[in-house]
This record gives C-alpha cells, structure tokens and sequence, in this order.
C-alpha cells in the first residue's frame, strides 16, 4: 500500500466556523453550525444546522463562543473535530455570589409590607 501524502506532509483539512452551543463534559463542546439552503421543491430558503461534537484540548470555550473547528482523526466515537482557536468570546456577566440578606432587602414580602405599613382597619361584609 502506499500514501499519497510524504511522510513530513498532511493533506489539507477541512474547517468550519461556528458557535459553541454545549459543554457536555470535560475537554468536550458541542459547535453549532447553521446555515440556509433552499427547499427543493418549494423553493423558500430553509434555516438548518449542523452540531459537531468537538475536542477542546485547554477547556477554553465557553458557552455562546464564536470558534474554528478543524477536522482530525477519530478521538472518541462521536468526536471528529478539534478547536482551532476561539475567535470571538461570548459576551457575558461575571456570576456574584449574593446572600439571603441581600434578597431580602431587595425583594418585598407580606412580612415586611404589614410590617411597615399601619395596621389595617377590620373590613365590615358589605
């Protein structure tokens, strides 16, 4: 048998571009590829996506991150593509942790409105 690529030489491989839509597990994102194409027989342009189960070797993608995916060989037995390079991070808040006091000067409660307020006048059946 013999190869059609020299030993020092890969072929070119493909590569896609799209948004990490999961993280299922350690070093493992799923990549959302979507794209239009029209009906064959109606002819409307149709929104469809393809999901790319894909190694991410530093675990630094995030959710709702824009990255390039090359394909490799076969790492585990739904996972054909490797991160490439992030292209553009999600925009996202960084998680505060608050305390039960900070809700509970925040949001009002019965206790708190009778509390405040004078007591009610006994209602008379009308």
């Amino acid at each position: 048998m013999s190869s059609t690529a020299t030993p020092g030489q890969r072929s070119a491989r493909k590569t896609q571009i799209g948004f990490v839509s999961s993280r299922s597990g350690d070093k493992s994102v799923k990549v959302t590829i979507a794209y239009k194409t029209p009906h064959p027989l109606y002819h409307k342009v149709v929104n469809r996506q393809t999901v790319l189960h894909v190694h991410d070797e530093k675990n630094e993608t995030k959710i709702g991150d824009k990255v390039e995916v090359m394909e490799t060989r076969p790492l585990s037995r739904l996972k054909r593509w490797r991160v490439v390079s992030v292209l553009q991070k999600a925009v996202t808040t960084d998680a505060v942790a608050i305390t039960e006091t900070d809700v509970a000067a925040q949001v009002p409660t019965k206790t708190t409105k009778a509390t405040a307020s004078a007591p009610a006048a006994p209602v008379s059946p009308a």
